[in-house]
Formats: structure tokens, C-alpha cells, sequence
């Protein structure tokens, strides 16, 4: 039986704690996975099995939720974060960065954190977790995918302003992208010729030039250029007619040129489903798409949804590699 997957508590004032317990209702006979994290920040009657070691979690039989332990600063209220457990975080996805790497787990998936609560407590240097997992494995580019069974995207540009998209989007960012999203088509999703829409950044795809020069001053030349030098690559496509079903069917990935490019149409298509993956680490990570919902922790009604399947690709991407 392969290693389980190191399940990071994330913020434990947000819904991380009582989906972890969800998960594990619905997964323990399945997808064997560790949580890591202060257990007296899970949900009150969580049954729970304190292990010495993650191989102790593979057990299909377990009738608890398996625990590495890693004791807090502080108590957990739900929906009041408390600034005192920021680094406790950090140093629980360090730990699952060294888990992975020792090969005594196959895969990290990382529950939400709050990056404002890791600043105020932590003086956490970083934009998320995205940047402080490259930062650990000493990557200089790693890409972020969403992932559902109807759709994976990967927007080129993250998290910054409209105005700053054409400024950032280069060919050197876009060729990267290309690369690194089609090598983990092929060695964590098992896709031996991947296809990959690149979609244009301007409406209509500039149309022309009508509509923005960028497809006609450098876009065009790249997608043509690079086309079969790591996969079949199209483009670039109105973004507007790239996400209809029939379209969909004639790519595995689509690279889009900025965030909400993106994210509208997964998250239109399967809210509840999708899951973030992080490509270009040397380890699997995923991740549920979705906040720490602190107006919701606690009430017991946080959807799990993203988070098991967040746990099953990381099985299965294990399964691949």
C-alpha cells in the first residue's frame, strides 16, 4: 500500500478542523490520509488515533481519524482567529514539505489558511501557499491549476490587478506556464499527449488587432512556435467561446491570461469539486478551492466537498507518478 497523504490543519479558527472530520467519515475505508495539526482543535467527540509515524495511517480499518500531532500556542475558537497559532501553521507545512520529500507520505493537501492572520502572528512572507511551498522546495516557477472532472485551468497571471495583466503576461511567463502545465498533464494526471487551449487575452482574442495587439504583436508567434515542442497546443481562443461543452472536449487544460479568466468558468461549471493544484513542485500538492469561511466555522454546515476531492486527485495524481 502506497503512503497516505499528510492532510495540513490549516487556519484552526476557519472550517479546515471540521472538514478534515468529514473528509475522514467519508474516505477512511478509501484514501488513507494523516491530519497534522494541535488535536484539541479538532471538532469536540472527534475520535482520533495519535500516531508516531505517518505509515501507521494506511490502515483501511482505522476507526479514528489519524493524527500527527504538532502542539499550538493556543486554543481554536471558531470564526476568531488568534494570531498566537500563526506560526503553527507555518511549521505544520513545513513539516508536511519534509514528510513528502522523506517519502513518508505520497502527497500534501493543504487546508485554507488565512494570510493576514500568518502576517499579523507570523510576519509571513509570502502571498500564500502557492509561493511559500516553491519557496521551501526551491522552485523558481511552479504554476497553480484548478481541477475538477469538467474542467482544468490554469490562469498565467494570479493574484493582481486588471491594469497590470499585460505588463506581467511575457512570453517568457507564458512559455513557462506552457511547459510546466504540460509536463504535469503527462506525469500527474497520466496524459501521454496532452492538448492545451491557450486562450487570448484581449475580447475576441483581439480580433485582429481590433480589440488589443498583443495576439498579433507576440501571442500567435509563441502558441505557433511552441505547438508540438512539449504538447499539442491551440490558439489563441476568444475566451468567451472556449469553456462551452463541445470546446471543452478538444483540450485537457485550458491556460487563461488572468485570474478570474480562470476561475469564473470552473467555478461556474463545479463550485463544489474543484480543486487547486500546484504544478512544477518536485511533490504533489492540492488543495480545496475555498477559503477559511470563518462565518461559517464551527455551525457544522462547511461543505467538504472540495476537500475530499482535494484528498482523492492527490491519491490518484500519487497513483501516476
Amino acid at each position: 500500500m502506497s503512503a497516505p497523504i499528510a492532510l495540513c490543519c490549516g487556519e484552526p479558527a476557519g472550517v479546515g478542523p471540521e472538514l478534515a472530520l468529514k473528509a475522514w467519515q467519508e474516505l477512511r475505508g478509501s484514501c488513507p490520509f494523516v491530519w497534522i495539526g494541535d488535536p484539541h482543535h479538532l471538532p469536540k467527540g472527534t475520535p482520533i488515533t495519535l500516531l508516531s509515524n505517518p505509515a501507521e495511517a494506511a490502515d483501511p480499518g482505522a476507526d479514528a481519524l489519524p493524527v500527527l500531532t504538532h502542539n499550538f500556542a493556543a486554543s481554536a475558537t471558531p470564526g476568531q482567529p488568534d494570531p498566537r497559532n500563526a506560526q503553527g501553521v507555518i511549521d505544520v507545512i513545513k513539516r508536511a514539505v519534509s514528510l513528502v520529500q522523506d517519502g513518508a507520505v505520497s502527497a500534501i493537501c493543504t487546508a485554507p489558511i488565512n494570510k493576514k492572520v500568518l502576517v499579523d502572528g507570523a510576519g509571513f512572507g509570502y502571498p500564500g501557499h502557492t509561493e511559500f511551498l516553491a519557496a521551501l522546495a526551491q522552485c523558481d516557477h511552479v504554476v497553480m491549476m484548478l481541477a475538477s472532472d469538467q474542467l482544468r485551468v490554469v490562469p498565467a497571471t494570479i493574484h493582481i490587478a486588471l491594469k497590470d495583466v499585460p505588463t506581467a503576461l511575457t512570453p517568457e511567463l507564458l512559455h513557462q506556464t506552457i511547459r510546466i502545465t504540460a509536463q504535469g498533464l503527462k506525469t500527474q494526471f497520466a496524459i501521454s499527449h496532452p492538448r492545451i487551449a491557450i486562450a487570448g487575452l484581449n475580447p475576441h482574442a483581439g480580433e485582429g488587432g481590433v480589440m488589443g495587439h498583443e495576439e498579433l504583436n507576440w501571442i500567435n508567434d509563441l502558441v505557433a512556435d511552441l505547438n508540438g515542442q512539449y504538447c499539442a497546443l491551440s490558439g489563441p481562443h476568444p475566451a468567451d467561446t472556449l469553456f462551452h461543452a463541445a470546446a471543452r472536449a478538444r483540450y485537457d487544460a485550458a491556460i487563461c491570461m488572468y485570474h478570474d479568466q480562470a476561475l469564473i468558468p470552473i467555478k461556474t461549471l463545479d463550485f463544489d469539486r474543484g480543486v487547486n493544484v500546484t504544478l512544477g513542485l518536485p511533490f504533489i500538492r492540492t488543495s480545496p478551492d475555498h477559503g477559511t469561511a470563518f462565518d461559517i466555522a464551527g455551525k457544522g454546515i462547511a461543505n467538504p466537498t472540495s476537500l475530499i476531492q482535494s484528498l482523492k486527485m492527490a491519491q490518484q495524481m500519487a497513483a501516476n507518478t
